[in-house]
């Protein structure tokens, strides 16, 4: 049975053309210099470059790449792979498969996320200060410039990451992957989605519908990632508490088109026929099942209709929660080296 019809949530999105260019609109803003600025340690077999570059006027991103040492190899593939919502580049299980993958000979990217890491003068504390900056997005009405601190901003970061990468003479620009867990699995399905230089990418436990989960009461989870902005923005909304309807109001107002043609079941179809591997969990409250199967069917069928199944992996881990597990990582690292050493 097709999900999006068992589940009622049956879909007309734009054509895939239309919500690539209307996506890249809504970020576009001034293009700058990223100003790279980086230094290197040896570690092992391992190269690790610590620097940042800027991906607006007055923001500068932090990034750590682990850079193969292979006798006589100059040029190697990257994967790009993010942290979740609190988390930071440096975070051990990130740092893990870095570490496997650049053995392999794949370079490995990590960045700070905004409001996360490094981004914040001290260090974040935790998701605190990405959570006050959504609610700071929600109160604006200033359009000349509207920050989207919730998933967006950091989306439009790794476009610039990638125009980075790809004047790296270490780099093949050829061969580039992305990943992420949770909430850098989202940023990964909304920027390599309309991003074709993005080889092959992986969304870990990231896989959901947003206008399911609205509609069918089971917003909660995904709306505590920013919990405090929700509450702040019920209060001012005259609520007592955070409902549906308020919850619309500031997905509307800081993720504009997540309910419509950027939500995921509409913006995965844009990754065929290139290789792409979702990793998730049927018990996951972040995202509802029946929301995931919907993008499920999407993906497929557009595949199917690029005759590129063979490139589509989907798994599901049965009885389990929001979580990203081992045998998710030993899938990341196998599907990286299978798409980008090839």
């Amino acid at each position: 049975m097709n999900a999006a019809v068992a589940f009622g949530q049956a879909e007309n999105y734009p054509l895939p053309d239309k919500v690539a260019r209307d996506f890249k609109d809504l970020l576009n803003r001034p293009m700058v210099d990223p100003k790279p600025r980086f230094g290197n340690v040896s570690m092992d077999t391992i190269q690790v470059d610590t620097g940042s570059i800027y991906t607006e006027a007055n923001e500068r991103m932090p990034v750590l790449i682990y850079k193969p040492v292979i006798a006589g190899q100059t040029r190697f593939p990257a994967a790009i792979f993010l942290h979740g919502t609190g988390g930071t580049k440096d975070q051990g299980n990130i740092k893990a498969i870095f570490i496997k993958l650049a053995k392999l000979g794949i370079m490995g990217v990590a960045i700070d996320a905004r409001y996360h890491g490094q981004r914040i003068p001290g260090g974040a504390h935790g998701s605190k200060e990405y959570t006050e900056a959504a609610y700071q997005a929600f109160k604006t009405n200033d359009q000349t410039h509207h920050a989207y601190p919730f998933l967006y901003d950091t989306s439009y970061d790794l476009w610039r990451l990638v125009d980075y990468l790809v004047t790296r003479p270490d780099v093949k620009a050829d061969r580039i992957g992305m990943g992420g867990i949770s909430m850098g699995g989202v940023e990964t399905w909304m920027a390599a989605s309309v991003d074709i230089r993005i080889h092959a990418a992986v969304l870990g436990i990231a896989v959901q519908s947003f206008k399911w989960s609205l509609e069918n009461n089971k917003w909660q989870d995904r709306a505590g990632t920013i919990g405090d902005a929700h509450k702040k923005a019920a209060h001012d909304l005259g609520d007592s508490t955070v409902n549906q309807a308020n919850v619309k109001a500031v997905w509307d107002k800081i993720l504009p088109g997540i309910t419509g043609e950027f939500d995921c079941p509409s913006m995965i179809r844009l990754f065929a026929p290139r290789p792409l591997l979702i990793l998730s969990k049927d018990k996951d409250t972040n995202n509802p099942y029946p929301g995931a199967q919907i993008g499920f069917v999407t993906v497929t069928d557009a595949y199917k209709a690029r005759n590129a199944t063979d490139k589509l992996d989907i798994v599901v881990q049965p009885n389990l929660g929001h979580v990203f597990n081992a045998k998710d990582a030993d899938l990341t690292i196998a599907f990286f080296a299978k798409y980008l050493l090839e």
